[in-house]
């Protein structure tokens, strides 16, 4: 028998984080049907070992490649039997009941996901949703998460926003608009396919809403060594939803950002 939600997480290596997220979510999922799935991406951690040691009901898909996120997620997805996804990471704690969440998402079909409030381990706010690519964040990246004042500082003055996107740390959607626009590009490896994710949502017409009530913990493991990865990432949404003239701007401005990021890198500034 189907489960009301299917909880979707990728692992790579990720031991360490394991324990406090599945228990977390078993806390705050008491009040709803459902199922975790996880994809293993060929850890060398004694993830795998763990998880049937200590969480057997737990479904894992053990993958002998390493498949990236976006890839590793849309695998998960054709194991789960919910109507409902929550794609969420490995490295989360989750802090407040969910079935509020869910409710949300069930209550208006033209939402196409929702993204809850994300802090840091040491329970510092971080943003977690932002604006699409366009010629100033892609010069100044870290505009691409400046909303306004609320986001930038986090103190919000309301329960609901609709914003561009969400990020892909926690993502809860109906499974049904998942499939619509065929889950994560697999052209994007690692970041930037949860911005590719809500675009493509976006442009079938479903809102993307954020819901500042609600919280989760998120070990964030970016750092500047990652950063070619994330204009990487950036290179390929432009490619694909940039066409002609429009795109020559954009572009120009993620080439100029790139150049400034491989100069101070090669004077170790970064």
């Amino acid at each position: 028998m189907g489960k009301e939600l299917s909880v979707i997480i990728v692992n790579y290596n990720g031991y360490k984080y394991l324990k406090e997220c599945f228990d977390s979510l078993y806390q705050h999922l008491n009040a709803i049907s459902f199922e975790i799935i996880v994809v293993d991406n060929n850890s060398h951690d004694d993830s795998c070992s763990y998880i049937k040691s200590n969480y057997p009901e737990i479904k894992l898909i053990e993958s002998k490649i390493n498949y990236g996120f976006g890839k590793g997620n849309n695998e998960a997805v054709k194991h789960a039997s919910g109507n409902y996804l929550l794609l969420i990471n490995n490295d989360t704690i989750v802090l407040d009941d969910l079935r509020p969440v869910l409710d949300h998402l069930k209550s208006d079909s033209s939402i196409g996901a929702i993204g809850i409030n994300m802090f840091s381990g040491e329970k510092k706010y971080l943003p977690v949703c932002g604006n699409f690519p366009n010629i100033q964040n892609m010069f100044w990246m870290k505009k691409i998460q400046e909303n306004n004042k609320e986001f930038t500082l986090g103190k919000f003055t309301k329960n609901e926003y609709e914003v561009d996107w969400l990020s892909g740390s926690f993502l809860m959607t109906p499974r049904k608009v998942y499939e619509q626009i065929n889950g994560f590009d697999e052209d994007y490896f690692l970041y930037v396919e949860d911005v590719d994710l809500c675009k493509r949502m976006a442009d079938k017409g479903y809102k993307r809403i954020f819901l500042t009530k609600y919280r989760y913990i998120h070990f964030v493991g970016f750092n500047s060594s990652k950063k070619p990865l994330l204009v990487k990432g950036y290179e390929t949404y432009i490619s694909k939803h940039f066409k002609g003239i429009n795109k020559i701007p954009v572009w120009t401005s993620l080439k100029i950002n790139k150049l400034v990021k491989n100069i101070k890198r090669a004077l170790k500034l970064d």
